[in-house]
């Protein structure tokens, strides 16, 4: 993740999936490894906030009468706050 833009779901997941086997590999020490689950837990809470974001958008899409979601109902998918 060199880009300060923040990575999509699906960046995330595959930052996510390089960490954890990196770890299970148990080739980098053990500082490295701590870092290293640092960043993945911050990319787990990057993901579960924006499937948290997406849920509400489908449940909102759901309940209303045409099935058309407004930009003031539910924002778009983007950076969750605090990070």
């Amino acid at each position: 993740m060199t880009s300060d833009k923040p990575p999509t779901f699906e960046e995330a997941l595959r930052n996510l999936e390089q960490i954890t086997e990196e770890i299970e590999r148990a080739e980098i020490g053990l500082e490295e490894s701590i870092a290293r689950y640092e960043q993945g837990m911050k990319l787990v809470r990057r993901c579960r906030a924006m499937l948290d974001k997406a849920e509400q958008r489908i449940q909102k899409l759901s309940a209303t009468d045409d099935g058309q979601l407004t930009a003031e109902d539910a924002p778009e998918l983007g950076p969750s706050d605090g990070e």
